[in-house]
């Protein structure tokens, strides 16, 4: 009897080029998606705010606005068929300058910093993906741009969806050398920080946008620490500040959203920081991430200081993100880092919302999105929380510039 044969192996394997059709398939199909959302040619256009917005955000009564546009003082706005006064950031500023008038010594309304206060430089970090930490970085940049201020969003991470909020297609919009690894690459042609920070459709809010040749100050850090004296040359770490300090006087506030992982542009980041924003979901799995990250930080940072770098933050905060107080075990998780990190916690949460994740689909932020798109209860409860946060936010770095 004779034994079967072996049949030849008909199984069919993939290789990279499957990957790479799926790359450019669905880049494709993105751009072609956001052609239909903004039309050719259109760049992403930020709405006009309402008088009751607008009395929120500048700290005066909304009959007083309409008091001033009765009287026709101040910048003019649109005023709709239905009576709806609205109006834009750039025209929000300027009411500002108007209110504040030509006393610069006794400003009010005009956030702007100046004298001996410090550039507040702002990263958000952690390991654990899904902490919801670009989605604080976009929403507090922009808050911040709201209420007056000069920010600079940096996008750090290489899969780059802070740039994508923001309008810009990474893989087709964003060119060589145009991310920070054009200004703080190892080489004597390095840009001018200038020359990597583009203007967005939100008036008060530039980006340093991402892609993935971010990835490649990753791979030539190390063989430049192998090749070159540390004491002629500017280390990793001190880049990321050095490329800031030079726009320094553009700017109050930078916001760093950081990549999920401790490589040396995160370290670089840390470095250049006043200020850490820690994001975590409050389930022991993102909590035992937290841990490791705290770790091998605290470890890194030794080492920058030991080979020179400073150290010191004006504040570090534990933001707890995409909260549902309904939920026990993330009830007693936050009660947990609360009784553990104590004031280190930020006293408000982000609430997780479908207004939030909604507003995401198209790329924007809350601030973005009309009131009218949700229902009124989920649209007010998730802008409550935000602002809550962010307005927590802003006192600590007012008080680190002693206003507080």
């Amino acid at each position: 009897m004779s034994l079967p044969q072996p049949q030849p192996d008909q199984h069919s394997y993939v290789d990279q080029e499957v990957i790479r059709r799926h790359a450019n398939n669905l880049s494709a199909r993105l751009h072609a998606q956001r052609v239909r959302q903004n039309h050719p040619g259109i760049q992403k256009r930020l709405r006009k705010f309402t008088s009751g917005e607008v009395a929120r955000m500048i700290g005066v009564a909304d009959s007083y606005l309409r008091q001033l546009s009765i009287e026709g003082k101040g910048p003019p706005i649109e005023v709709a068929p239905n009576g709806r006064r609205l109006y834009s950031v750039e025209d929000i500023n300027a009411l500002r300058a108007f209110l504040d008038g030509a006393d610069k010594a006794r400003r009010q309304y005009v956030k702007h910093r100046s004298g001996s206060e410090h550039l507040q430089i702002i990263s958000c970090v952690n390991f654990k993906g899904g902490s919801a930490k670009t989605t604080t970085t976009a929403h507090l940049a922009q808050y911040l741009a709201l209420n007056g201020y000069r920010v600079l969003a940096v996008d750090l991470d290489p899969q780059a969806s802070l740039t994508a909020i923001h309008g810009l297609q990474p893989e087709l919009d964003v060119g060589e050398n145009q991310t920070m690894y054009g200004a703080i690459r190892y080489a004597a042609d390095a840009c001018h920080p200038r020359e990597v920070i583009q203007r967005t459709y939100f008036p008060g809010l530039d980006l340093i946008p991402a892609n993935l040749e971010l990835t490649e100050f990753e791979t030539e850090t190390p063989m430049h620490l192998r090749s070159h004296n540390r004491n002629t040359s500017v280390m990793f770490f001190e880049r990321v500040g050095l490329a800031l300090s030079a726009v320094s006087d553009d700017y109050d506030i930078v916001l760093i959203d950081c990549p999920p992982q401790l490589g040396f542009l995160t370290m670089s980041a840390l470095s250049a920081s006043t200020a850490l924003v820690v994001t975590v979901h409050p389930q022991m799995l993102d909590v035992m991430s937290m841990s490791q990250f705290l770790k091998m930080t605290s470890e890194m940072l030794d080492v920058v200081q030991g080979a020179g770098g400073k150290v010191q933050y004006d504040w570090i905060r534990y933001l707890v993100t995409r909260y549902e107080p309904s939920d026990k075990p993330q009830t007693d998780m936050v009660d947990f880092l609360r009784e553990m990190f104590q004031e280190h916690v930020l006293k408000n949460p982000v609430l997780k919302s479908t207004a939030i994740s909604d507003a995401g689909i198209t790329k924007q932020t809350l601030y973005e999105v009309p009131r009218e798109d949700f229902s009124k209860g989920t649209y007010d409860r998730a802008m409550d929380s935000l602002n809550s946060v962010n307005a927590e936010i802003e006192e600590l770095i007012k008080s680190a510039w002693g206003r507080v």
